[in-house]
């Protein structure tokens, strides 16, 4: 869990101030075989470095290659909410990766406007030896807040994730649970303009499922922006107001 500056193009859009993601034909491949995705790779960046863009080979698919996703385009707004629907293996988790920049698309463009915050796998962004407490320090940190200001905010996140004592226990003792209630807690608590969720809930008890309901409407009555994956039909339907199937 972390939030950041996407590394995907960014492009604010003045005629379209309220526009708070924008994904184009967005396309991404991967290779089958280790030893191909390695020789691929290499070439992708070698080809990037020393080739002009124009000049560069199509992105047609290679030996071994396959599409994970193909000309996926959507718009969302501030203050939308947006599910994201498929089959295991469908490239649900590629796409939330491709928007948060963590990998870089084949083919199309993602525009990015405001901050990115990602819960995309458990766990991620949290220094296991590190406790929670300073484990939301750091994450505050990559945002420029200091740890006085984290220290304001600090109180709701234990309270909301019912941590209590276990706040200053390294997180590498947290069970699932408790993982998925601290990341969700701290990113709601930080307020990105666009979230991005990953199945993360599903850990959780039904308790903890319907506060992280209530806290996702205030999240989008403030005008968050909402990215979310789930399997969970109520989860979808209690949350989003869009859905696009992949």
């Amino acid at each position: 869990m972390e939030m950041k500056d996407s590394i995907a193009e960014k492009e604010i859009r003045i005629s379209e101030v309220d526009l708070a993601l924008s994904v184009q034909y967005v396309s991404k491949k991967y290779s089958q075989k280790l030893r191909s995705s390695l020789f691929y790779g290499l070439k992708d960046i070698a080809s990037e470095l020393f080739i002009r863009r124009e000049q560069r080979s199509s992105i047609d698919l290679r030996k071994d290659e396959f599409w994970a996703l193909n000309n996926i385009t959507f718009d969302l707004k501030r203050g939308d909410s947006l599910a994201i629907i498929g089959d295991n293996g469908s490239g649900k988790s590629t796409l939330l990766k491709l928007i948060y920049g963590l990998i870089r698309p084949d083919a199309g463009k993602i525009f990015v406007n405001g901050t990115v915050g990602a819960i995309i796998e458990l766990g991620s962004g949290f220094n296991p030896i590190l406790t929670g407490r300073e484990n939301i320090y750091i994450q505050a940190a990559l945002l420029g807040i200091s740890q006085e200001e984290s220290d304001s905010f600090m109180h709701e996140i234990v309270e909301f994730a019912g941590l209590g004592e276990f706040i200053d226990t390294p997180v590498q003792f947290y069970s699932s649970g408790m993982s998925a209630r601290l990341a969700f807690s701290v990113m709601t608590a930080l307020k990105p303009d666009i979230l991005l969720i990953d199945e993360v809930l599903a850990v959780g008890d039904i308790h903890f499922q319907r506060k992280c309901v209530d806290m996702m409407y205030k999240y989008l009555s403030s005008g968050g922006t909402l990215v979310f994956v789930s399997h969970s039909a109520y989860l979808v339907q209690s949350v989003c107001k869009k859905a696009v199937l992949i």
